[in-house]
């Protein structure tokens, strides 16, 4: 699990292909302080497990699911990244709960400056926007971010001069493809709500008016 706070960014060095699977080496500093072998690794926001390290670099295998879903298979050697570590348990919680399981991606349609704040706008599929809620939760390449404005297409967020600062967003511009991981709590409470939406649909039942005291 993950908090959507990077911890630094760090730079692609070699990216191979081969056949449905693939491998990328990266290079940092912050995150390989106590790196082992099977550590999770967020990469702009995907999960990733470290399959080999250095004193400069670590090394991570990626699927052809992983390739196709995210903004992954873009990168090149000399990409920025985020990069943030599992989350310790007993550290502080300061984002909100990131799977590191990239729900899909988005495009980048306006940047915009606002005094120190810069905002972004982000056009997304409706799979994405049905969980994005204004004040919400959403991560960016895996930064956690604070919902400002919703469309029916298209969500903006906000950001400080620190965050752009201390990630990769700071480079990104229109056009650009970000990957998108939703507030997980969202998906979990539709999925837990799906037997009662159903029963509903075939019509009010005796049960329903009981439990919830209209009778």
């Amino acid at each position: 699990m993950f908090t959507g706070i990077v911890e630094e960014k760090g730079t692609v060095r070699a990216v191979q292909r081969s056949g449905n699977t693939s491998f990328i080496r990266i290079e940092a500093k912050k995150v390989l302080e106590d790196v082992h072998l099977g550590d999770s690794i967020a990469v702009n926001g995907v999960c990733l497990t470290v399959t080999h390290f250095d004193g400069t670099t670590f090394q991570a295998d990626v699927m052809n699911e992983t390739l196709e879903r995210s903004s992954l298979g873009s990168l090149r050697a000399g990409s920025p990244v985020n990069l943030e570590r599992a989350m310790a348990a007993g550290g502080r919680f300061g984002g909100h709960i990131v799977s590191g399981h990239i729900d899909g991606t988005g495009i980048i349609s306006d940047v915009k400056n606002d005094g120190i704040a810069v905002w972004y706008t982000v056009s997304a599929p409706p799979e994405i926007m049905r969980y994005i809620v204004e004040k919400g939760s959403v991560a960016i390449d895996g930064i956690s971010l604070t919902v400002a404005k919703v469309t029916d297409t298209s969500f903006s967020v906000s950001v400080i001069p620190h965050t752009a600062e201390q990630t990769i967003l700071s480079s990104k511009k229109n056009g650009d493809t970000v990957n998108l991981e939703n507030d997980i709590i969202g998906k979990y409470v539709e999925k837990l709500m799906k037997p009662e939406l159903e029963k509903t649909k075939s019509g009010v039942t005796m049960e329903q008016l009981l439990r919830n005291g209209f009778i």
